[in-house]
């Protein structure tokens, strides 16, 4: 059976007041990069950029992440969406640049989660999330909710989700549990044969898939990779670059 797979990773470095943190996302169907530098409490610079992904206009969704400038450091990750709108977003890019904020607001030096969510077999399946090598967390899943273990019993992944875990988790849970959430949804995907779209479909969920872009969104063809096998390969071609901080000024 397949595995889809995802890894995230987040490098920091810190000068007195201020610093860059530089984060790699990769899974089954997107590779990004984002770059934040932040002064004085404040995302100062932000930059990103597309490797892998699945339609013709998703690069453009980089510039984008120029909303984010001068958005206050924030340990909540989410707090991104309050800064911008998610919908005219690329949702990754945005997801990865709420991640490496947050880890640099708590200091953190570097980070790394891996999420593995199996083949669906009448509808079931399960969902893990390590952070740094270690299990932190594994959902039990029903169609889109999840089952178990409590506290996350009963909760629906398309419902009032985020809301709830920053509700009731630590701000590090939450940042966990939506990002198993958001990995959990997507892996859906690795039962559609997405080569067969000739491009995006207009949902208005983001940037690419917005109704005055997405005809012209074209599917990139094999953009769909197979990890279940290969887990190592995820962001290998990324540690230089996660660590060369060199030209930071």
């Amino acid at each position: 059976m397949t595995v889809f797979r995802r890894r995230v990773e987040i490098v920091a470095s810190y000068a007195e007041q201020s610093g860059e943190v530089r984060a790699t996302l990769e899974d089954d169907f997107h590779h990004f990069r984002v770059r934040v530098r932040h002064n004085a409490g404040v995302v100062s610079a932000v930059d990103g950029e597309a490797i892998r992904f699945p339609y013709s206009l998703c690069p453009q969704a980089c510039e984008q992440l120029q909303h984010l400038l001068s958005m206050p450091m924030s340990q909540v990750a989410h707090s991104v969406t309050r800064q911008t709108d998610a919908s005219h977003q690329c949702t990754h890019l945005l997801d990865l640049a709420g991640l490496a904020i947050a880890a640099a607001a708590r200091g953190a030096v570097q980070l790394r989660y891996d999420i593995n969510v199996g083949q669906r077999v009448n509808q079931r399946t399960r969902a893990v999330l390590l952070r740094d090598d270690r299990p932190y967390l594994s959902w039990q899943i029903n169609g889109t909710q999840i089952e178990g273990p409590i506290p996350y019993a009963g909760i629906n992944l398309r419902e009032g989700m985020a809301r709830w875990a920053i509700s009731n988790l630590s701000v590090e849970a939450a940042e966990a549990a939506l990002l198993l959430r958001r990995c959990t949804l997507i892996s859906m995907g690795r039962a559609y044969n997405l080569d067969a779209q000739i491009h995006a479909i207009t949902t208005g969920h983001c940037y690419t898939q917005q109704p005055e872009r997405a005809e012209q969104a074209l599917r990139m063809q094999g953009s769909t990779w197979d990890f279940t096998d290969e887990a190592h390969a995820l962001c290998a071609e990324d540690q230089v670059w996660l660590r060369d901080h060199g030209d930071r000024p």
